[in-house]
């Protein structure tokens, strides 16, 4: 894994966390606890600052950025970032799927309890409501978030990975 200091700034990783081999955390990144950062992705915190609550998991080839001095990202807790999603310089609250090869842009709002659609691309500025699914290209609200897709999506992605990651600390 390659955890380092950039412009005198170092990661701040919390308790009870997986960063895979060939991750990358790098800058002014603060993550929580029991969170696990997978095979080949980055979060790269040398342009503006990243924080990460708890139980975050950003999944194999996931890309977390900013823009300089202009637009940090703040991830909350419960989050699950998929495979291969880019998530820049934007606001993710509580209880959030970040689906596979998604990309969100910078100043958007991702509210609690959300679901941005595998592929999504979620355009600069946008404000996703909680509650909401979100899909296409550009995204757009599709539907409501039912009680069973949250709990059986969100947390479940979600509570899978700190399972997952405990067979790497074996």
């Amino acid at each position: 894994m390659i955890i380092k200091p950039v412009r005198g700034k170092s990661p701040e990783i919390g308790n009870d966390c997986f960063i895979a081999e060939n991750a990358t955390i790098v800058g002014e990144v603060s993550m929580g606890d029991q969170c696990s950062v997978w095979f080949n992705a980055v979060i790269r915190g040398d342009v503006h600052f990243i924080k990460m609550g708890n139980k975050v998991n950003v999944q194999d080839g996931a890309v977390i950025h900013c823009t300089y001095e202009k637009s940090p990202t703040t991830i909350g807790n419960n989050v699950s970032i998929g495979h291969n999603a880019i998530v820049h310089g934007c606001t993710i609250k509580d209880n959030v799927l970040v689906g596979m090869g998604s990309i969100v842009m910078d100043d958007c709002v991702v509210e609690s309890n959300s679901i941005i659609a595998a592929g999504a691309v979620v355009t600069k500025g946008t404000h996703v409501k909680s509650g909401s699914i979100y899909a296409g290209m550009p995204a757009k609200k599709i539907k409501d978030i039912s009680p069973e897709l949250s709990s059986g999506e969100i947390d479940r992605i979600a509570n899978n990975y700190v399972k997952y990651s405990s067979w790497f600390k074996e």
